[in-house]
């Protein structure tokens, strides 16, 4: 909720109340040089134990409420027929208005199912944006992956309300060139992550579902962000109606839903549902194989319980916008420190625009992977690479340069307070003032997919050590 002040200002409040706490560090600044060069500069490899803040994703980092908690003391963990499961079906049906649902243990689960059963090697995947481990499976299935972002997307300062559209003529153009039968799907993301957590319009939705519909495609909802991308079509197109009326107003245009419950939900588990028995039959022969048998998933039966209870929560207005109005105090705050970051503000994180942040790296020099690592380094802030590393060479080796190169700041719902927010505005502002000093990064080690999660680098001629020196000769020897 946003609450304005006496003095005029507008922040975020937090509608809840903090009833556990754990516990946190915030190492000197020479032990953090020590970490982020075991980790090989990627900040995946970091262990936890050296991070202070941890904004690395808002996936299964999420704090859960207390019915969920005592949900998970009442869990029925029958492998076949659990109770639990039908607790959970009986929300999906209530909150989104799929009558049939298969859990799966995560968000990429359901990709991997999904390529498995509806990509045809050569056939095209359309979407608005890909996500890596969506682009992953599906390619590997081989499918060919298309985005039909609209003009202007990929521009991050910007006033364009709903940036993940998908452009429509692009979409029609795209469909005659295929032809509707070499298309698997269309796959819409709510919001488009790699992009700046960016959202699309109601009305460009039913658009898209329109040109579906007419060719006879399969429109596939990824709702990972579902709740945040409802939020803001209430905030930016149609504020009579609630969070839960939008999002059940959307997925009435959907004939495959799925999610990664790590976010809204704030579980550790996933799930795949529709309508159409014909789908579901397709895909439920599969569970057992990959997941586990179709009342649990491959899910602890806790966590389906906590599931059941987070789709309704997840919905209620004031939740649905708690981790939105913090990410928009957030990219607000870098906005008056004069720091380059992608606008309007979007869901799940703060992105920080490496290209204007570093412009004197080149992109083969993997700048967001660099700015992360030098932003832990004077910070002990763990953010995500969003750029060139996060995409895979094509086959012949070559880098594929990302459309946008992006420092994630990921804000975990329900975890962190203003004051957080403000000592990392702080000491991005600081390491503006230095950026100078960031220079690249090269490879040590190169996995062959995916080589955000465990490829490791190094710094170009060791410039970590000249930006330890200056941040410790503004801060102290050991300064936090």
């Amino acid at each position: 909720m946003q609450v304005k002040l006496s003095s005029g200002k507008t922040i975020p409040m937090e509608m809840h109340k903090v009833r556990i706490v754990q516990q946190t560090w915030l190492r000197p600044v020479e032990e953090r040089r020590r970490a982020i060069q075991e980790a090989g500069f990627n900040t995946f490899l970091l262990r936890s134990k050296d991070i202070f803040l941890d904004m690395l994703t808002d996936s299964g980092t999420n704090a859960m409420s207390d019915n969920q908690l005592a949900a998970m003391m009442v869990s029925d963990d029958a492998y076949a027929g659990s109770e639990s499961f039908f607790k959970l079906t009986n929300a999906v049906e209530e909150m989104l208005g799929f009558r049939l649902t298969i859990p799966v243990h995560q968000g990429r689960a359901a990709e991997h199912l999904i390529a498995k059963t509806f990509v045809r090697p050569g056939d095209a995947c359309i979407m608005n944006y890909h996500f890596t481990t969506t682009k992953a499976h599906f390619e590997m299935a081989g499918g060919v992956v298309l985005e039909l972002y609209k003009d202007g997307a990929l521009q991050t300062e910007s006033d364009d309300p709903f940036k993940g559209n998908m452009d429509l003529q692009k979409l029609e153009d795209t469909i005659q060139q295929f032809g509707a039968d070499h298309v698997s799907f269309v796959r819409m993301e709510a919001t488009t992550n790699l992009i700046g957590g960016q959202p699309f319009s109601l009305e460009n939705l039913r658009a898209v579902k329109t040109i579906c519909e007419k060719h006879g495609i399969m429109l596939v909802f990824d709702g990972s962000l579902l709740m945040e991308n409802a939020f803001f079509i209430q905030q930016r197109e149609l504020p009579q109606m609630s969070v839960a009326e939008i999002a059940r107003a959307m997925m009435e245009t959907v004939d495959l839903f799925y999610m990664s419950a790590r976010k809204g939900p704030s579980v550790r588990g996933g799930l795949m549902a529709t309508n159409h028995q014909a789908l579901f039959d397709r895909l439920l022969p599969w569970v057992p194989v990959y997941e586990g048998f179709s009342t649990y998933g491959g899910m602890s039966t806790k966590e389906i319980e906590a599931m059941a209870v987070g789709l309704r929560e997840m919905l209620a207005d004031d939740i649905a916008g708690a981790g939105a109005d913090m990410v928009e105090y957030f990219v607000g705050r870098m906005v008056e420190e004069g720091l380059p970051v992608v606008t309007p503000a979007g869901g799940l994180a703060c992105h920080v625009d490496v290209k204007r942040f570093l412009p004197h790296i080149p992109q083969t020099q993997y700048p967001a992977g660099a700015l992360s690592a030098a932003f832990y380094l004077v910070s002990g802030v763990r953010g995500m690479e969003r750029g060139t590393i996060s995409t895979d060479r094509t086959p012949d080796g070559a880098d594929v340069p990302a459309g946008v190169e992006l420092m994630r700041l990921a804000v975990p719902r329900r975890v962190y307070t203003l004051s957080h927010i403000e000592f990392v505005v702080d000491r991005l502002k600081w390491l503006f003032q230095h950026r100078s000093l960031v220079q690249g990064l090269g490879w040590i080690s190169e996995p062959p997919v995916l080589r955000f999660f465990f490829g490791r680098l190094s710094a170009l001629n060791q410039w970590d050590a000249a930006l330890m020196n200056a941040f410790a000769a503004d801060f102290g020897s050991n300064a936090l």
